[in-house]
């Protein structure tokens, strides 16, 4: 949108139309004493050209993948994205397709949604995706409502490995809703801690929430919290913050997982300073109906010709009012769009040998940082692109010192976990080339801690 201001003389025709004087008499209900009674202390006006290259230099103090190596992640990850994807949703079509009511002028909105629902239960290995969700933490909560609906239980059990921001966002969803909530502690080994889980479970848990991988990088055991959960009727809720760890590991509904919740983002869609994003939500063919979202369905119509449909729509505004499981409106269908087709273009095999790359990467990166003295790895679980680090030197320090060499370090876990305050998150991915994991390793061994 170009910077194009109203001249006084479109302001003089719009007070004429509306039969007012002048700006002040729009704002002659407002008391006197709470007015500001001056102009406001803002910069000159600039013309366009001086505006833009103002923004173009506050852009420069921004610190992106572009202008240091960065090493965060903490769910926003920097994978390369091709540049078709942007190509293609740039077209009209897509970019400005509105909620599908209407299934006849609608079809290319629901076919990309159906063919987005189909990725999304080939990776995460269960019946049934739905659209729309807003981001992995929303997705979470969304999940975590879906899990007491069809348990009719009251008791959530949130593992302390999972994402911060998931588990808070869990909270305040679940806040005035009566929902006894309970963390799970860490083990040793950075994982859920599994023998605490035991004594935690009773027949009033609706269901357990891990990641997969967690907050720390790691790969929980799926299969054996399943088992564990399962075991007193209650559901175990997967959330995945780092999607491209599924082309390697094992699906979540494959190790026993009742409800599969996630961040996209890793799918083609840029960091952006915190969105939008996208969240997505598989669950069980038998649970379909107690979903949030909105689900897209193929049929044929009365020639026998393939066609698209809203098979099912749960939000409040579809006539259910207070009986919706939802209130989720915005269609997400655009960044989902931008995930399916990066997904299309990578295929089974290019979606594998992108999640070998982060992996391997990672776990060089593991190895340099482990030899440097003054840095250890406290966690001996297996890992995907993240890990922990422990330092010997205030991790702020550590971290501030690499930013001065142009390294965007990590992410300290001291906020979010106090008994860590001498850690911090490394992630590394695809992006990152092996000259600049040596270094970070080299940044980090120059410290005083040598």
């Amino acid at each position: 949108m170009r910077y194009i201001p109203h001249t006084e003389e479109d302001v003089r025709q719009m007070l004429e139309t509306i039969g007012v004087g002048s700006v002040e008499e729009l704002f002659e209900t407002i008391p006197e004493k709470v007015r500001l009674g001056r102009s406001l202390e803002v910069p000159r006006p600039l013309s366009e050209s001086e505006l833009l290259l103002d923004f173009s230099r506050l852009a420069a103090l921004n610190a992106t993948p572009a202008t240091y190596s960065s090493f965060l992640g903490g769910g926003a990850y920097n994978h390369f994205i091709p540049a078709v994807v942007d190509h293609l949703i740039s077209r009209s079509e897509f970019y400005t397709a509105y909620t599908p009511y209407q299934p006849e002028i609608s079809q290319g909105t629901l076919q990309a949604i159906f063919e987005y629902q189909t990725l999304i239960c080939q990776l995460t290995g269960m019946d049934v995706a739905n659209a729309s969700m807003y981001d992995g933490a929303s997705a979470c909560a969304e999940g975590v409502l879906m899990a007491v609906r069809a348990t009719r239980r009251r008791r959530i059990l949130l593992s302390r490995a999972l994402h911060p921001e998931y588990r808070g966002t869990v909270v305040s969803y679940c806040r005035y809703l009566n929902l006894d909530i309970v963390e799970v502690p860490v083990a040793a080994d950075g994982r859920t801690d599994i023998e605490a889980l035991g004594s935690l479970l009773d027949g009033e848990s609706a269901a357990l929430v891990v990641g997969y991988p967690n907050y720390f990088g790691i790969v929980e055991d799926l299969a054996s919290l399943a088992q564990r959960v399962h075991g007193t009727g209650a559901l175990l809720v997967a959330a995945v913050q780092e999607p491209v760890a599924l082309g390697l590991l094992k699906s979540p509904g494959e190790l026993g997982a009742d409800i599969v919740v996630g961040e996209g983002q890793s799918f083609g869609i840029p960091p952006a300073f915190g969105g939008p994003y996208l969240g997505f939500f598989a669950a069980r063919q038998k649970d379909v109906r107690s979903m949030p979202g909105r689900l897209v369905g193929e049929t044929v119509d009365r020639e026998g010709r393939r066609g698209f449909v809203l098979t099912l729509s749960t939000r409040e505004q579809h006539i259910r009012r207070e009986k919706a499981t939802s209130n989720i409106c915005s269609n997400e269908g655009l960044c989902a769009l931008m995930a399916t087709i990066f997904l299309s273009l990578l295929g089974k095999k290019g979606i594998r040998e992108l999640a070998e790359q982060n992996f391997s990467k990672a776990a060089y990166a593991r190895q340099k940082i482990g030899a440097v003295k003054g840095f250890s790895l406290p966690f001996g679980a297996p890992c995907f692109n993240e890990f922990v680090v422990e330092s010997a030197e205030p991790v702020g320090e550590v971290l501030r010192r690499l930013e001065n060499d142009g390294i965007l370090g990590g992410i300290p876990l001291g906020k979010d976990y106090p008994e860590m305050g001498n850690r911090f998150l490394v992630c590394v991915t695809e992006q990152n080339a092996r000259q600049e994991i040596d270094a970070l390793a080299a940044s980090l061994g120059e410290g005083g801690a040598m």
